[in-house]
Formats: C-alpha cells, structure tokens, sequence
C-alpha cells in the first residue's frame, strides 16, 4: 500500500477509543538499513495555540497496529 492511499486515515486507539489523530499528520521512523517502517510519531491534539509551544507526540511502534480499513487505522497503544 502506498503513503497516498494511507495519509488521510484516522487513527483510533482500540483500548479507549481515542481519535489520536490522521495518519497524514503523522512521522514516520524507518529502519535505515531495510527501510521498514518502525514507528508511528502521532501529535498529540491539544487547544487551539497549541502550534506555539513544542509539540508532543505518541510513538506507536508499527507491531501496534490492528487493522488498516477503508477509513481509519486502529491502534492498541
């Protein structure tokens, strides 16, 4: 599957069912040597200025995610 079909999925957390974010809006962590993806870095969505101070991400490693549907990415953190 390519990046441009995945970007635009959300990602749910399947134990709390938390909406964490797009896949779109997330980095990528590859390993150098096999160019597999690794991890997930999701922003964390906060308030409306949040874009002036750092940002905090979740990183997910990619043996944490359950399913990749139509629309949405499900996760277990």
């Amino acid at each position: 599957m390519r990046w441009q079909e995945l970007k635009n999925r959300e990602i749910i957390d399947v134990s709390t069912g938390e909406r964490l974010g797009l896949l779109g809006d997330c980095d990528l962590e590859f390993d150098p040597k096999s160019g597999q993806i690794l991890k997930l870095l999701i922003p964390e969505i906060r308030g409306y200025l949040s874009f002036m101070s750092d940002k905090k991400f979740y990183s997910v490693s990619w043996d944490k995610i359950k399913k990749i549907g139509s629309d949405t990415v499900i996760i277990e953190k």
